[in-house]
């Protein structure tokens, strides 16, 4: 089969987890189907420079993403051109950009998460708006939906579509390598974690006066790590981290994978207290690394982290700011985290997502001949 995979999401200044499914999922999917083409795509980012990760060969559709995102949207033009050769499917890996298929194609749709369902106030208005007509067109015209968990699989067949058609197909987090050396400190004292894009649905405000509450209550010498690109809605942000309070809050942006790799691994215990995740991929390298987690206990959170991590209401910060308390200082728990959490990561591998996603083409394909 010749299907054509959607990689815009590597070229945005906040990729996300979208970004890491996409950088993940094209090299997967060849090397568990090497005879079969994949034709990677993107809108035109004519002056931008071509980030790391991107497929070798990806074509442009010649428009910029404010043109073209919005055409694609409500008016359903144009098809990807005729240039790109014959294709079987197309897999549009973000609901906010579904390129129509033409007569025979199957189209594929990843939806993420209903966040955008959920709550709305926390998404820029243009972007909501491509959302939910996404989430439309989805359920209009896809052969196939795929999606990261349960939870989210149940949140789109309430929205009306078919459990036929929805596949679940998990993320996965990569196997830290040489975990017997001895991390290099990006800090001089010790921290906690969180990773993921800086944006309202990431419940960072109420992370921080929590985590301020906690280590000035139980005197404990840790900062926070807020790591991550900027997203949108930083009024919020900016204002808790202006407040006094105890703890210091380092806030370094976007970093490297190889920075990244370094911060999980000197890390004393990683917090990612959302709102509300379609999967929760930090949650899942956090364990990877055996870090001792805390982390929400709603959406598809419980279902990715099971028993190795601690979870906690996020919209209560004293339980957050108790959670901190003992995941830092009991150190039977965490000693039960660091041993469990390996085996949980391990459980998930990008490699059978790409079989789940092959059984989804080959799915898609069939109901689009039908």
């Amino acid at each position: 089969m010749r299907v054509a995979l959607h990689v815009d999401q590597l070229w945005f200044a906040a990729p996300g987890g979208i970004g890491t499914y996409v950088a993940r999922l094209a090299p997967a999917l060849a090397a568990a189907a090497p005879e079969n083409e994949l034709v990677p795509f993107s809108a035109s980012w004519a002056g931008r420079p071509t980030p790391d990760g991107i497929p070798p060969a990806t074509r442009s559709v010649g428009m910029p993403i404010r043109a073209l995102y919005p055409m694609w949207a409500w008016s359903r033009r144009p098809c990807l051109p005729q240039r790109f050769g014959t294709l079987d499917a197309i897999h549009a890996t973000n609901p906010a950009a579904i390129a129509p298929a033409r007569p025979g194609q199957a189209l594929v749709v990843t939806i993420h998460d209903l966040a955008f369902e959920r709550f709305p106030d926390l998404f820029p208005p243009r972007w909501l708006r491509l959302y939910r007509r996404g989430l439309e067109i989805a359920l209009r015209e896809a052969h196939a939906v795929l999606t990261p968990s349960r939870d989210a699989a149940t949140a789109i067949a309430a929205r009306g579509v078919e459990r036929e058609r929805i596949h679940i197909t998990p993320l996965a987090a990569d196997r830290p390598a040489d975990m017997e050396t001895p991390p290099a400190r990006p800090y001089a004292t010790p921290y906690v974690l969180f990773v993921g894009t800086l944006e309202p649905r990431k419940n960072l405000p109420r992370l921080i006066r929590s985590f301020r509450a906690a280590v000035g209550e139980a005197s404990l010498p840790h900062d926070l790590v807020l790591a991550g690109a900027t997203g949108w809605g930083q009024e919020s942000l900016a204002n808790e981290l202006a407040a006094d309070g105890a703890g210091r809050v380092h806030v370094p942006g976007r970093v490297a994978p190889n920075e990244l790799d370094a911060l999980y691994r000197a890390a004393e215990a990683v917090v990612y207290p959302s709102l509300y995740e379609g999967f929760g991929l930090p949650v899942l390298e956090a364990l990877a690394y055996g870090k001792p987690t805390l982390s929400s206990n709603t959406s598809a959170i419980p279902e990715v982290a099971d028993d190795a991590a601690l979870l906690i209401d996020p919209l209560d910060e004293d339980a957050i700011a108790a959670g901190l308390v003992r995941i830092l200082t009991d150190e039977a728990l965490r000693a039960d985290l660091t041993s469990k959490g390996p085996a949980r990561a391990a459980s998930f591998s990008w490699a059978a997502t790409a079989r789940a996603t092959l059984d989804a083409y080959r799915d898609a394909m069939e109901r689009a001949r039908a």
